[in-house]
């Protein structure tokens, strides 16, 4: 690409960025960090652990970068009770987005009650915050457990589908995200599509958005239907930006 075009793919990535720390070593002092870089790149939101929403929500009070944050995380535990509890707390702290693990392992294990339960819980719970389920592809492996998942997670509720918590030895990869694309697009209402886990380079960058258009159409991808979720990518894509 010559740099008029990667320019002009950072400027666009950064924009539809959830800049995340979701490490165990977070703190204050990197969630106050985290906040500074996502004024300066203009992000769709933050993505913290629920300790830090409060925070988060007073530091970019006023800029629409939005909050979000994760529940159920990593393991996607069966527990709904204790998932809406969570959700209920961090929407009470600000959280305006809610990121939440399936129990892709009930999924898996033919429970699909289960799975459904835990997803209906939090949307009733929140039912003013966009909910985004996480369907940890990686571990569902094939095209058709992703496709269920994806499917399963529309009919309960998700305003958005997401690939991956970036925990697992798999996380984002093409056909998992054209397969949730196609979900989307099949299901017939409107819809996201997160992708998060293992995006590094600009190059990542391109080619799910590249994805997306091809999908979707060109004017598609925007924050309220599209995200990219990586704590790496950030100052990759404001370095080409800047020049």
């Amino acid at each position: 690409m010559t740099t008029d075009e990667s320019r002009a793919v950072a400027t666009r990535a950064l924009a539809l960025l959830d800049l995340t720390d979701l490490s165990d070593t977070c703190t204050e002092t990197k969630v106050d960090a985290l906040c500074r870089d996502a004024r300066a790149g203009g992000v769709a939101a933050i993505c913290v652990w629920p300790s830090f929403v409060a925070q988060g929500a007073q530091a970019l009070a006023g800029t629409g970068i939005r909050i979000a944050t994760v529940i159920n995380f990593p393991a996607g535990d069966e527990d709904s009770a204790r998932a809406a509890d969570d959700a209920a707390e961090a929407c009470r702290d600000g959280a305006g987005e809610i990121d939440l693990v399936l129990p892709y392992r009930a999924l898996l294990r033919g429970d699909e009650a289960v799975a459904r339960d835990v997803i209906e819980a939090v949307r009733e719970t929140c039912p003013d915050s966009l909910l985004k389920v996480i369907l940890e592809t990686g571990e569902l492996r094939t095209p058709a457990a992703i496709r269920a998942a994806a499917d399963l997670a529309l009919a309960a509720g998700a305003d958005f589908l997401k690939t991956s918590t970036g925990k697992s030895p798999v996380s984002a990869t093409p056909e998992a995200a054209r397969i949730l694309l196609d979900a989307v697009l099949a299901s017939g209402r409107p819809a996201g599509v997160k992708v998060s886990g293992g995006l590094r380079t600009l190059d990542d960058a391109r080619t799910y958005l590249a994805l997306a258009d091809r999908a979707m159409g060109p004017a598609w991808a925007r924050p309220a239907t599209f995200r990219l979720g990586a704590s790496s990518l950030f100052g990759v894509l404001m370095q080409v930006r800047e020049g």
